[in-house]
């Protein structure tokens, strides 16, 4: 085979770039290419644009898993020269950033030596060039990057520096504004947002990053906009999805309880919504996705036995007692309202008052959350015993319209507060009997509605 010097130009060297190409899809293949890579370096930085590509997907390939290509890659600057080349160009097409990203994250691969090499030659004028590019192929090479970059030995140094007010947090602002306006739902980005936002404690940092508004709409409030909502689905994704890969920190977990409760402030609870998350409106979507959040953390399990989980933490600050309120303070499940409105007219005034779920889904996820708090944990069931919130969680055992899974939660709940405690199964089974309004659900657990006369509000007692 022919090396890359020996031909000159014109169609031939590109006949021959694309057998390269080829041949370098496979280990064997890229195993005997290491005189190319260096060949490949030393033409790059002359290269015309319509060889640029070429050479870079060349390159992208060779230092793909290759630990002796990957070793030469560094010692020929191949980092410094990859960006250069690049960036030498007026402006930088897309398909060639997302090349050289591929490049340079598959020779960070290679261990600290190499992570270092390609982060020493993007950080922070290289990087903010390629942030600045709106293009889905270009994000998730790039979050692989920084998310290589940022692991391992030295990484948490590079993610200080990502997280620098000047320099590096511009940057990943840039990558989430950009990933909002495309979709970008990689798990690229998910790994790094969790790496910065949980394991790093720097959640807090970000989100007051975000709330720059020149270039996403924000609420009506102005309090949030859409890419505070786009962080916290982006990181409630990655946390339902990979639980048992990821580690919760109490500061990330009391950091969603802030945000969550700055957001039920900003929410009109006399809007009923019509649709679930993301709802296109940002301090819904904030309150949604925090709940959601809440409710993965207070389910979350740590790895140590010696580890204190973050739900501890959040069960310091009140937050039962919080839930137990914001779900007393909305209206009666549908199928409740709907059994009430049949000879109950003149209980209908008592309701108007009752807030309404701001998107679907919303009781659900506050039912959720208290559910996995009550899991092994007697001093909440005590504590929801003491709030007086057992009838509360009982009427939470029915189908709602707006709120899918609201049963099955409900049901959890409800036996989560009852195993092995006998001073909560006590008073369930010490409810006053009256006339009651009986729905199937109910009914089939052994309970049955009534509407409490003081109050007018609808209440569950056991079936005789």
């Amino acid at each position: 085979m022919a090396r890359l010097d020996e031909i000159e130009h014109g169609d031939e060297y590109e006949e021959k770039l694309a057998t390269l190409l080829v041949v370098s899809r496979t280990q064997e293949g890229r195993a005997g290419l290491s005189d190319e890579l260096r060949d490949t370096l030393q033409l790059l930085p002359v290269s015309p644009s319509r060889l640029l590509l070429l050479r870079l997907r060349l390159l992208r390939n060779l230092v793909a898993g290759d630990e002796l290509n990957q070793i030469t890659f560094v010692h020929c600057s191949g980092p410094s020269v990859v960006v250069s080349s690049v960036l030498s160009f007026p402006s930088v097409a897309p398909d060639v950033a997302r090349a050289a990203l591929q490049a340079l994250g598959n020779a960070a691969l290679g261990g600290e030596y190499h992570r270092a090499a390609v982060w020493d030659a993007l950080f922070p004028e290289a990087l903010r060039e390629f942030a600045g590019i709106k293009d889905a192929g270009v994000l998730d090479p790039l979050c692989m990057v920084l998310d290589t970059c940022c692991s391992g030995e030295g990484g948490r140094g590079r993610l200080e520096e990502l997280c620098h007010d000047d320099l590096g947090l511009p940057i990943l602002v840039q990558v989430i504004t950009n990933a909002f306006k495309v979709e970008h739902k990689e798990e690229w980005l998910e790994w790094l947002l969790f790496k910065v936002c949980v394991e790093e404690q720097k959640f807090e940092t970000l989100f007051r990053a975000l709330c720059s508004n020149d270039d996403v709409e924000c609420s009506d409030s102005g309090e949030y906009n859409a890419k505070h909502a786009f962080v916290l689905g982006t990181l409630s994704k990655c946390l339902t999805n990979h639980p048992k890969e990821v580690t919760v920190s109490d500061s990330f977990a009391l950091g969603v309880f802030n945000v969550h409760k700055h957001a039920v402030d900003t929410v009109d609870f006399t809007r009923r919504g019509s649709c679930s998350l993301p709802t296109g409106f940002p301090e819904i979507d904030v309150l949604g996705y925090s709940l959601q959040l809440l409710r993965d953390i207070c389910a979350w399990e740590s790895p140590s036995s010696e580890t204190q989980l973050p739900v501890d933490s959040l069960l310091q600050t009140g937050l039962v007692k919080r839930l137990l309120k914001y779900l007393g303070e909305l209206e009666p499940p549908s199928t409740i309202r709907k059994s009430m409105a049949r000879g109950q007219g003149d209980q209908q005034p008592a309701l108007a008052n009752g807030k309404v779920c701001p998107y679907i889904g919303y009781r659900r996820d506050l039912v959720a959350i208290i559910a996995n708090c009550l899991h092994g944990r007697k001093q909440v069931q005590d504590e929801v015993r003491q709030l007086d919130g057992i009838m509360l969680l009982l009427q939470q055992c029915v189908i709602d319209e707006e709120n899918p899974y609201l049963r099955e939660w409900g049901l959890l709940a409800v036996k989560n507060l009852l195993e092995g405690n006998e001073e909560n199964q006590k008073e369930v089974s010490e409810l006053e009997l009256n006339e009651p309004v009986i729905t199937p659900e109910i009914a089939n657990i052994g309970l049955k509605v009534e509407i409490d006369e003081k109050t007018g509000r609808p209440k569950l007692v056991n079936t005789p």
